[in-house]
């Protein structure tokens, strides 16, 4: 069922949203905005999510916030990877969440960190464990990312691919699964910590992984996620299949659905990191797909905007 709609997907990361066509982000603003105005329009009462922003910058949600973004979203996201990828320690979580929460009174969920096993799988059992410790009861919602590593064949999200040295090549092992989907050390310290922990599984278009992750996650006693419906994507051959396939696999868990990607064809710059040149058939876009969904959706629950007694 979907619980929530998210907004793109770290719209302040240069390697998702194209900061040559769009420097102050104004033109993401204007995009979130009627984004919001969609949603709210086609699922009166689901939770609008701000797409989870990396780094976690207090200044880009008051930018956001002076362009009127925050009218029309309920909830804000952050996204953290401080043994991979950022410059402050594991240990810094609940100071980095107070950050955020100092300039927003909206909940803020943490729509995806992990941890790599790039270095060691003993690295990734330790991180999951102290996320755990650091988040659970603070923010009510946490989806680890992810489930599965992402295949050697495929590329990974990111602007200067192997030019990042390691950097890059940590993007691939981020799963609690290897590629050929046997188990690394730390599923079982998740699975401990699960329903309170949650996962974000990117799905590719007809990603063969769809059934075996549903399977996974139900035994690993996971019940809600984080997904996408490309916008992208739905230009393709068959995309509103594969769409219904996905969300059809899917209704047993609580599904925070992020609509981002730019279609090449329809942006400013012809990447799916760009704003696009029509910003509300972005919107409208979002609302096709509640319209189309409407039937997975969950009934509003108070666990959504504040952290359940610990």
């Amino acid at each position: 069922m979907i619980e929530a709609a998210m907004i793109w997907n770290e719209p302040n990361n240069k390697s998702h949203w194209d900061p040559d066509v769009d420097p102050d982000w104004s033109k993401f603003g204007e995009m979130a905005v009627l984004a919001g105005k969609a949603i709210g329009s086609a699922a009166p009462g689901l939770p609008r999510v701000l797409g989870g922003i990396s780094p976690i910058d207090p200044t880009f949600i008051l930018n956001l916030k002076s362009r009127g973004v925050f009218d029309q979203v309920d909830v804000v996201a952050v996204h953290g990877f401080p043994l991979d990828w950022n410059l402050w320690s594991i240990h810094d979580w609940p100071q980095k969440i107070d950050e955020i929460r100092a300039v927003t009174s909206l909940p803020i969920w943490v729509s995806e960190v992990g941890v790599s096993t790039f270095g060691a799988e003993e690295v990734q059992v330790f991180g999951v464990n102290r996320t755990a410790e650091l988040l659970i009861g603070k923010v009510p919602r946490i989806h680890w990312y992810s489930l599965y590593d992402l295949p050697r064949a495929w590329p990974a999200t990111t602007r200067h691919k192997e030019a990042e040295g390691s950097s890059y090549y940590r993007h691939f092992d981020m799963g609690l699964l290897r590629e050929d989907g046997t188990p690394k050390l730390a599923m079982e310290a998740f699975a401990r910590h699960t329903p309170a922990l949650g996962l974000c599984q990117w799905f590719h278009f007809e990603d063969h992984r769809l059934d075996d992750a549903v399977a996974w996650m139900k035994q690993l006693g996971v019940t809600y996620l984080r997904t996408g419906l490309s916008w992208a994507d739905s230009f393709r051959p068959n995309a509103l299949a594969w769409f219904d396939r996905q969300m059809d696999a899917l209704a047993d868990f609580d599904v925070t659905v992020t609509f981002c990607f730019t279609p090449e064809h329809l942006g400013l710059a012809p990447h799916h990191t760009s704003a696009p040149r029509e910003p509300q058939a972005f919107a409208d876009f979002c609302a096709a797909m509640l319209d189309r969904y409407a039937a997975h959706r969950a009934p509003a629950r108070p666990t959504l905007a504040s952290c359940p007694a610990e």
